[in-house]
């Protein structure tokens, strides 16, 4: 099967001016990764510290699309920020389950609960009871 009967598609909103939504489709892999790691290095660019990664459409993801993520996660916890996996598939789950990358990066189901998750994260710590 070629590249071409399996292209990666990556799309880009902005649900807040530092939190970039980062839908992806397609097969994440060694072929496509790049594709991934260039939207992410723009928005990283451009000033954006959180992203969510909705991978509910990406059917197969091999250690290159998971190499990406860590990478991602590396850069923004430095700035400080974050990263959120939104509702990956079963065998992406698999992948970020039996790597540990489940144990690292945050798993949320749906956008508004990776936004909770953020807005938790800016909260400057109180003291506490």
């Amino acid at each position: 099967m070629s590249i071409a009967q399996n292209p990666l598609s990556v799309e880009v909103t902005l649900p807040r001016e530092d939190v970039a939504l980062v839908t992806v489709e397609g097969h994440l892999d060694l072929d496509t990764a790049t594709d991934l790691q260039a939207h992410l290095a723009n928005q990283l660019h451009h000033g954006r510290r959180h992203f969510l990664l909705d991978l509910s459409a990406v059917p197969f993801m091999d250690s290159s699309g998971m190499n990406i993520i860590l990478r991602v996660y590396q850069e923004a916890r430095g700035l400080p920020g974050s990263v959120h996996v939104i509702a990956p598939t079963p065998a992406v789950r698999r992948v970020l389950d039996l790597t540990g990358v489940s144990l690292t990066v945050p798993i949320s189901e749906k956008v508004d609960e990776a936004l909770e998750l953020v807005d938790r994260q800016r909260l400057p710590d109180g003291p506490q009871d």
